[in-house]
């Protein structure tokens, strides 16, 4: 559905779809799983022959704009942005076709286990013993692992080489741990495995370079926060612009006020850009361009921030209704925090930024 094919009538028609059911379920609601899995969200990259659509990370990306939009909860963007693709990046067989095919169906809801701190080393290892595979290892604020019902695992192998290891949560020697955070629209848990058997068939091969396969999972998952960080800013902003307009002060709505104004157009002037940071960014993994972490970085660096400032001026530009439960703007305002450090902060990608300069400065006579 990428390529050269014009797509804006599909892609608008799939934003409306998407912001009508998720609007139904309110905001900061989970929409029904079932119902996720029938609009055809979870397979939306997945391959025809696996009842996919075929698609691309553009129209994930639309889906996951929405989400913030909404606030949305439940576990489509980790589903849909990491377990399924990467399936798709290792080496097909029986089991990983049929978990696949159970992925996209919605019959089962995989999660990738891949910290939301930033991307090193998988802190997992599978080792070979007499009685087979043994996987040990711990990852902290894995997203959605409390509700997942198969944990995909990057673990290295006894050679060094990584592989992923498909893992029951309920199987001997793992635990999964609830790890609460304010915002409550999301769930993290910590993944600890400590002397879990593996089976022979659980254990899948990466198809390229294993190293070069996280790092582009990881840049997904930086992308799709940005993308949700869009939507929840428009979001703030539509709703401050309808408060302001109709919330009266001496005799006057609020919104004539210059400084209401300014605050408004500072708000449109960093989602503009935030939403020319997100195209550049969903273009470029879309496109597997070289300089494709680096869009990424310069998306999620500002993008995330800029939504923190922008629902923080929501919260202002409200007045003391902004500070009530029933306004509904603090659900928006924690989530947008939350986003600012979840698979980087701004500061680690703007540090991973620099570090072009470092690498090509070495290169020189002198440096």
């Amino acid at each position: 559905m990428t390529g050269t094919l014009d797509l804006t009538e599909f892609h608008d028609e799939l934003r409306a779809v998407a912001r009508s059911m998720l609007a139904a379920a309110g905001a900061g609601a989970a929409p029904s799983w079932d119902l996720v899995a029938g609009s055809g969200w979870i397979g939306l990259e997945a391959p025809e022959q696996f009842d996919g659509a075929g698609g691309g990370f553009a129209e994930v990306s639309i889906v996951l704009d929405e989400y913030g939009r909404a606030a949305a909860a439940g576990p489509l963007p980790s589903v849909a942005v990491l377990a399924v693709p990467v399936l798709g990046l290792v080496e097909p067989g029986p089991a990983r076709d049929g978990l696949l095919s159970e992925s996209v169906a919605g019959a089962t809801v995989p999660v990738l286990v891949l910290g939301g701190g930033g991307l090193a080393a998988p802190p997992f290892r599978l080792d070979s013993t007499t009685g087979g595979h043994v996987l040990r290892g711990e990852a902290g604020f894995v997203l959605d692992a409390p509700v997942a019902d198969r944990l995909l695992v990057p673990a290295a192998g006894p050679d060094g080489t990584v592989v992923l290891v498909d893992v029951d949560p309920g199987s001997v020697g793992i635990d999964v741990t609830n790890q609460p955070v304010l915002d409550a629209t999301r769930s993290f848990g910590t993944v600890v495995a400590n002397g879990a058997v593996i089976a022979d068939d659980a254990v899948h091969s990466f198809r390229g370079d294993p190293a070069r396969t996280l790092q582009h999972l990881y840049d997904r998952a930086a992308t799709a926060v940005a993308c949700d960080s869009l939507g929840l800013a428009e979001a703030m902003l539509d709703t401050t612009v309808a408060y302001v307009g109709v919330r009266e002060q001496f005799g006057r709505r609020i919104g004539s006020f210059q400084a209401v104004k300014h605050a408004c157009a500072d708000m449109l002037v960093a989602i503009t850009v935030s939403r020319r940071l997100v195209a550049g960014a969903v273009r470029a993994l879309v496109d597997d361009a070289p300089d494709a972490a680096v869009a990424v970085s310069m998306a999620k660096s500002h993008v995330c921030a800029a939504a923190v400032d922008v629902a923080g001026k929501a919260v202002q530009l409200h007045g003391g209704m902004g500070y009530t439960w029933e306004s509904g703007i603090h659900v928006y305002l924690k989530r947008a925090t939350l986003n600012r450090s979840l698979f980087g902060s701004p500061g680690q990608h703007r540090r991973r930024l620099a570090e072009r300069y470092v690498i090509a400065g070495q290169g020189r006579p002198g440096s």
